[in-house]
Formats: structure tokens, C-alpha cells, sequence
């Protein structure tokens, strides 16, 4: 099993590249009762909310994972100008999307002439 390539830059430094098309993926995540009514408490006091931390990290590694499967369906190498949005579904629910162009690395890039 190789290892995806993911860069939020326009191209892969040295290398040429065949655009193959748009990868997504995205997940919906919400916190459970308990725990939103602690994070509530703690918007009364200040400081981070560890909770919602903690979800949206998993929330972006959730949506990174399946937009790396998506351009391994399309025969990816990498996935190049990486992008994630958040967006609020409803109270305590939030979806993460991350987005980028599947390229299939096709050699290297010819030396400029100086």
C-alpha cells in the first residue's frame, strides 16, 4: 500500500502531473448531550472547548480519509490543492468537508532552460 501525496499547493514540486478530477469527502459530526451541556458551561467561563476540538479533529481526519479513497478510485497518486470548509448542519452539528484535485504523477518535470 503506497502512501498519498497531499499538498494545498498548485502542483508537486519537480514533477508532472495528469489531473484526473475533483476528490471529496466529508463527514457530519455532533456531540452528545452530556458533553454539549458541559461545553455550554464552559462558554460561560471562556477558553477552549476541548470537546468540539476533539470532534472537529476527527471530523477533518474523517473527511481527509475519504477523499483520499475517492482519488484512489480515480487511480491517484496525490491529491494537490488540499481545502477543507466547515459549515453548521444545526445546533451542536457540524459538517467538515475536504476537497482537492486527484493527479496521477506521470514523471518528472524537465528542467527549466536558463
Amino acid at each position: 500500500m503506497r502512501t498519498m501525496i497531499l499538498v494545498n499547493t498548485e502542483y508537486i514540486a519537480g514533477k508532472r502531473l495528469e489531473f484526473l478530477g475533483m476528490a471529496r469527502g466529508s463527514t457530519v459530526q455532533s456531540k452528545n448531550v452530556g458533553k454539549d451541556i458541559l461545553s455550554n458551561l464552559k462558554t460561560l467561563v471562556g477558553g477552549e472547548i476541548t470537546a468540539y476540538t476533539e470532534m472537529m479533529n476527527e471530523a477533518r481526519a474523517i473527511a481527509t480519509k475519504r477523499m483520499v479513497e475517492e482519488a484512489e478510485k480515480l487511480g491517484a497518486d496525490a491529491v494537490i490543492n488540499v481545502r477543507y470548509t466547515s459549515a453548521s448542519i444545526m445546533q451542536g452539528a457540524s459538517e467538515i468537508m475536504a476537497y482537492g484535485t486527484a493527479v496521477k504523477i506521470i514523471g518528472d518535470a524537465e528542467a527549466p532552460i536558463l
